[in-house]
Formats: structure tokens, sequence, C-alpha cells
């Protein structure tokens, strides 16, 4: 479960986020919406532990700050950074280490070949186009078994069968509990995928809402984001 309680952030004097406040549940999955500038990707990487702010976020109940809440957490940016001296085959290893995760080289050649990074798993990544960088920061969020899983702009970059299978890994992880928080512009990537719908606007939040809240259960997010943001 991911808990976010008054969430405030300040860049100077100018307020980004204002007093924000949702949970995410266990097994479900929740888009992150809003125009560019509304503040998503300020939420993502405080809840990643990546910026300083107000408030308090929670990860199963762990502080996100905390060691045992990063121990929890699984982060995929929207723009990928690899070391440029190590292997593909390295940064994963170099993940499940962190995380103190045994055992993990059967997942690693699972991920590999699901993401067509196996006979590129010798690769620098120095060597990798964007699109293998992204992959590879998929593999590396992944073979943490994350209990809560942030994505930012996950299909970005990624070729129609990436996209494909990264859908597929999701609707998996979240089928047996994992929390996804997922910031996307493109929302019809998501169609067959959200639980919860989070719409941010001029830093604050002005929806949180189940697809079972919705009257029409079939209604599109799209529908639903031009219903809540424009004027």
């Amino acid at each position: 479960m991911l808990e976010v309680v008054n969430l405030t952030k300040h860049y100077n004097k100018v307020q980004a986020i204002k007093d924000i406040s949702f949970t995410v549940n266990s097994g479900e999955l929740a888009v992150l919406a809003g125009p560019n500038g509304a503040g998503k990707s300020t939420i993502i990487k405080s809840i990643a532990g990546l910026l300083r702010y107000e408030g308090n976020i929670m990860i199963c109940n762990k502080n996100n700050k905390s060691i045992e809440g990063k121990r929890l957490l699984g982060y995929i940016p929207e723009i990928p950074s690899m070391f440029p001296l190590l292997t593909v085959s390295e940064h994963i290893n170099l993940s499940a280490h962190a995380y103190s995760i045994k055992d993990y080289e059967k997942k690693k050649e699972e991920l590999l070949k699901t993401f067509d990074l196996w006979d590129k798993k010798d690769k620098f990544g120095s060597e990798l186009s964007k699109g293998m960088m992204q992959k590879v920061s998929i593999c590396c969020a992944l073979i943490t078994n994350p209990s809560v899983l942030l994505v930012d702009e996950p299909m970005v970059g990624l070729d129609p069968k990436a996209i494909k299978n990264l859908k597929e890994i999701l609707i998996e992880i979240r089928n047996k509990g994992t929390t996804i928080l997922v910031s996307t512009h493109l929302l019809d990537s998501v169609q067959e995928l959200w639980d919860r719908i989070l719409i941010i606007k001029k830093g604050q939040l002005i929806l949180t809402k189940s697809k079972e809240e919705f009257e029409i259960k079939d209604k599109s997010l799209e529908d639903i984001f031009f219903e809540f943001t424009e004027e």
C-alpha cells in the first residue's frame, strides 16, 4: 500500500504541490494524470525519495525515507540513466545486490529474454539506445520484487512487443498484490490496466476515484481526464 499525506513541495517561492493526500491499495494500479506542469513528476520523485518535501509518505506502513521503506519500493524513471562501463547484466546484478535479493539469476534470465536483451546482456551502458536503456531500467526495478512500483511514462521509447510484455507484467504483479502508480500522458496505453485514477491540476489533486465508483464502468480515461480538467 502507498499512502501520501499532506504532500507539499516548493521550488524556491513557487508552490508546485499543494497539500495532496491519496492512497493506492495493495493489488491496485493507479494512473496519475494531469496537464504538463501539473506536478506529476514532482509527486513521483517525492515518493521515490529524490526530492525534499513537506508531508508524510508511507510504503506498506514504512516511511519512504527509511531503509525498510526503500527496500519495498521500485522505480522506473521517465528518463533512464545507465552506468557507461557496466553491462546490461551487471546493472541488474547491482539492483539485486542493493536490495539483498537472493537466487535471482533465473528471474534475471526471464526478464532479459522477455525484453529481447538476452543477446545484449554483455553490452555496456554506453552502447545502449534509449529504448534499450528503458528496458534495462524496467528489468532493474522488477528484479527487486517491489511491493510498491512507481512507473513514470512507461511506454515512451519502447517498441510494440516491449509495451505488450510490460503491460502483461504489470497485470501479473498487480494481481499478486503489488501496488502500482503509473504517471503518463498516454492514457489510452493504460486503458485496460487501471483500477484508480488520480488527476492533478496546478499542483492540486482534483480527483481520486476507483473504476468501480464511476457510474459508467467502461468510461475511457481520456473522457474522464477531459471532463475534470477542461475549463
